[in-house]
């Protein structure tokens, strides 16, 4: 996780020294027939003006670090960590930075006659697209946000092409299952939010409360719990444990610790529970996750 944000922190240093605007620069990790996968990284913070863009392909953007505003034609969400920015080619879009800079996402590109291809095949019927523009982090999706992130860190030999077919097949499936994006968040609860997402990723590891988080965004435990989850699409205590697991994952990809010391710096206390939590996650153990991440068959 902190190897993740790392970089988002050098692009924020590097263009305040260059005191040029924020952006995003992206690095491509693979590409074939009707497909892109890249590393995008955005500069942009609450001082940049956001601009009108369109789609001109099918995207899935799995966010990894930082947070951002997007609005398109179903709708406008707050995507963070772990959730899954959804891009209809055809649509016009935005992302702001009003609440906090930078964010870094592996985005995956689909031409439109691929990915309604792979619509088809995955059992989607009637016109290829989103009715949303996020999917929550989910359980359903853990794996693939864990399996992108190694890849973007160079950590595995990630297979791009199977990951980018299995994300898109599982992402309709479930949007598909979604209720169509509808009323309007209040910018201030959007701001609140922000503040203690972004707080909970930078000290996964921290022993926070209910109390202790709805404090940090000035609010009332009650109003607190009902708003995160509304702007997050989760409730606190899931983000905070996805969030977590996610810390973990990225400790036992890299093989740089043992699973005990993984477990525990990512703020999990007992071993037994976190194993527990982890397959439930990722449906496999800590330890064949490290095997099957590190050395993909």
């Amino acid at each position: 996780m902190a190897k993740i944000a790392d970089a988002v922190e050098h692009a924020l240093a590097a263009r305040a020294t260059a005191g040029s605007p924020g952006g995003t620069t992206g690095r491509t990790l693979a590409s074939g027939e009707g497909w892109t996968v890249a590393d995008v990284i955005c500069c942009a913070g609450p001082d940049d003006r956001s601009f009108e863009e369109r789609h001109h392909t099918f995207a899935i953007a799995i966010v990894l670090a930082g947070t951002f505003q997007y609005r398109s034609t179903p709708g406008r969400e707050l995507l963070t960590p772990g959730s899954l920015m959804l891009g209809t080619a055809g649509w016009c879009f935005e992302c702001g930075h009003e609440h906090g800079a930078g964010d870094r996402c592996v985005s995956f590109s689909y031409t439109p006659a691929h990915f309604e291809r792979l619509a088809f095949d995955a059992g989607v019927r009637g016109r290829a697209g989103f009715g949303c523009v996020r999917l929550p982090p989910l359980r359903a999706l853990a794996p693939f946000v864990a399996r992108a992130g190694a890849g973007a860190l160079g950590t595995s030999d990630i297979a791009w092409a199977e990951l980018g077919i299995e994300l898109a097949a599982r992402t309709l499936q479930i949007a598909k299952g979604l209720p169509r994006a509808g009323g309007c968040v209040p910018p201030g609860a959007v701001a609140r939010v922000t503040r203690t997402v972004r707080l909970i990723e930078r000290h996964p590891e921290a022993p926070f409360t209910l109390a202790a988080l709805a404090h940090a965004a000035r609010l009332s435990p009650y109003h607190f719990l009902r708003t995160f989850q509304q702007v997050a699409g989760t409730t606190p205590h899931q983000y905070l444990l996805r969030t977590r697991l996610r810390a973990a994952a990225a400790r036992i990809a890299s093989g740089n610790q043992s699973i005990l010391d993984a477990a525990f710096d990512a703020g999990f206390g007992d071993i037994s529970n976190f194993n527990r939590t982890f397959r439930a996650e990722f449906g496999v153990s800590p330890r064949r996750f490290r095997r099957e991440i590190r050395n993909p068959e």
